[in-house]
């Protein structure tokens, strides 16, 4: 059985490294990428199962880049999981057309919870 994939857009290096580990430890193939304004290029390239996305990341936000792979034919049904502190998060992840979000700070069995959702669907 191949290693679901998880493809994660945070631009803070200190997220990146936790979350990869935590979900390297679980079995998954991680990709990670501190810009999304090359989201579609980076899911054609690894073919995630699931896309963690960052709100204030570099070049475009996550907000833009979820609607371009939302708004995109061959990947609008990957689910995004928005990950942000802002205190708007539920209206950001409407807005991006995320398929679930998780409020930083996080709890990583939260998140591993929400990721593990979306891969068993």
């Amino acid at each position: 059985m191949s290693k679901k994939k998880i493809l994660i857009f945070d631009d803070d290096k200190a997220i990146l490294e936790v979350i990869t580990i935590i979900f390297e430890e679980n079995g998954y193939q991680v990709e990670i990428s501190e810009t999304s304004h090359d989201i579609i290029e980076k899911v054609s390239q690894f073919k995630p199962d699931v896309i963690l996305m960052d709100n204030w990341i570099p070049k475009i936000g996550g907000v833009e880049a979820t609607k371009l792979l939302k708004n995109h034919d061959e990947f609008s049904t990957i689910p995004v999981i928005y990950v942000t502190a802002n205190n708007d998060i539920v209206a950001l992840a409407r807005e991006a057309q995320a398929d679930d979000f998780v409020a930083k700070p996080f709890n990583l069995d939260d998140l591993e919870e929400k990721v593990a959702k979306y891969i068993n669907i």
